[in-house]
């Protein structure tokens, strides 16, 4: 291969890394202003802490609804109109919350934030499995963590951006809304549910002009990539389900995610609930963001070279136990200062996970991406498990006469023991899930 040939190649694998990484941007800001939405939501449809955690699982179990549909309407339209069309769809997602802010009608917003979830779900079963092999298999953790640093730098401008739109003067309407009328506490709540307007209209402006330009985005090797990666693993298996470590790599994701969005989505609630102002808690998430952007730079610099995929998801797994066991074990801000620690533990999990998931899978490859991308529903199901754990504590504490804040704060501090047994088996598949390649007692991959 000639040097011009060689210097052509590494360009246009640049250039797929950097609209993948713009995709991921694009993600990552839609995904993360969960963490304002849901005590926005909470307070302008007076919900309970379990319904409100429904905004997180509206989009998340998109992901299980649309994650095969989408793997098959890839093959049918290609790369770039499949990425095209899920950024329009998300757009049509930003605009419904248009109607549901006027309604104040919490199941529209869910509809919104659920096709907004479809959208994304077309956008990670296009990028993830691409982006892993758009080069060696062992430094597929590497490309993901500098999409990681993408899509959570996004994440935490989204929700420093919708956190000072939505939760402005939030702690006044808390306090007005024990002492108004109905009629004025509707206006109230009518007053700040106008506040998505302004911010969804230009979000859905962004993605359709950003699905326009995908369209002429220079993606024309990425099937020929995923080919070529795939034809050079050769594999006896006849079936998807005699790969044990694909379902525990999705057993693993799913559990990931889960504690993923407890970390980032719960941390402005979880402020709040400890008495700080809402001024000062809607910058939590981003705390957790920056410190898995962090950590991603290290991922980075560290993996493969100094540091291999597994022992990454070890190191990981290990720290989410020790830093949700501080998270129960402390208060106040010290404990707020373990969840957003949790961004360190989190961060290396999902690109490590993915190439370990997906080696010596071959011919199975797009089927096994989408069975990971279904996994991603963990968000869905494990954060509203949180929050019915904070209402039970609650009710219990309520019952027993303890109306102190500090003891009804500890309810939600009390909820996060939910977190130990996810990353207990995120250690599990990082020591031993991952090597085995039968159903038999001894795995047969070092």
């Amino acid at each position: 291969m000639s040097a011009t040939t060689t210097a052509s190649t590494v360009r246009n694998s640049l250039v797929s890394i950097s609209i993948i990484a713009g995709i991921f941007f694009v993600f990552g800001f839609v995904t993360w202003i969960n963490g304002a939405l849901i005590p926005f939501m909470k307070t302008i449809n007076e919900l309970t802490a379990a319904q409100s955690y429904l905004v997180a699982s509206a989009s998340y179990i998109s992901f299980v609804v649309m994650a095969l549909p989408s793997s098959w309407f890839l093959n049918k339209i290609g790369y770039r109109k499949g990425m095209s069309f899920g950024l329009m769809l998300m757009a049509v997602g930003a605009l419904l919350f248009i109607p549901a802010a006027a309604a104040r009608t919490y199941n529209l917003f869910l509809a919104a934030i659920f096709i907004q979830g479809t959208g994304m779900t077309l956008l990670q079963t296009a990028a993830n499995p691409y982006i892993t092999i758009l080069g060696p298999m062992e430094s597929g953790a590497k490309r993901i963590a500098i999409m990681g640093i993408a899509n959570k730098i996004a994440g935490a401008l989204g929700a420093l951006i919708f956190g000072a739109l939505l939760l402005s003067g939030i702690d006044e309407v808390n306090q007005q809304l024990n002492h108004v009328t109905d009629s004025e506490k509707g206006i109230l709540l009518d007053r700040m549910a106008d506040s998505v307007v302004i911010p969804y209209l230009v979000m859905a402006l962004v993605l359709v002009v950003l699905g326009l330009l995908i369209r002429k985005a220079p993606l024309p090797h990425a099937v020929a990539v995923e080919e070529e990666a795939t034809a050079a693993i050769k594999t006896t298996k006849t079936s998807i389900f005699q790969f044990p470590h694909l379902w525990l790599g999705v057993l693993t994701l799913f559990v990931y995610v889960g504690a993923e969005v407890i970390a980032g989505d719960t941390i402005i609630a979880y402020g709040i609930a400890l008495g700080f102002p809402a001024e000062e808690a809607k910058f939590f998430t981003t705390y957790t963001l920056l410190a898995m952007v962090a950590t991603y730079a290290l991922g980075v610099l560290l993996i493969p070279r100094y540091l291999s995929q597994g022992t990454a998801l070890r190191l990981s797994a290990f720290f989410g136990i020790v830093c949700s066991s501080c998270i129960l074990t402390t208060s106040g801000g010290t404990s707020v200062f373990f969840v957003a620690a949790l961004g360190v533990a989190n961060a290396l999990v999902w690109p490590a996970v993915w190439p370990l998931t997906l080696e010596g899978l071959g011919k199975f490859t797009k089927t096994a991406s989408a069975l990971l991308i279904m996994a991603i529903s963990g968000g869905a199901l494990i954060p509203p498990l949180y929050g019915r754990l904070v209402d039970a504590n609650k009710q219990e504490l309520l019952a027993a006469g303890m109306l102190e804040p500090e003891a009804l704060a500890h309810a939600s501090t009390s909820s996060y023991w939910i977190l130990i047994p996810c990353y207990a088996l995120i250690l599990f598949f990082a020591l031993w899930g991952h090597k085995r390649q039968s159903w038999s007692r001894s795995p047969a991959r070092s």
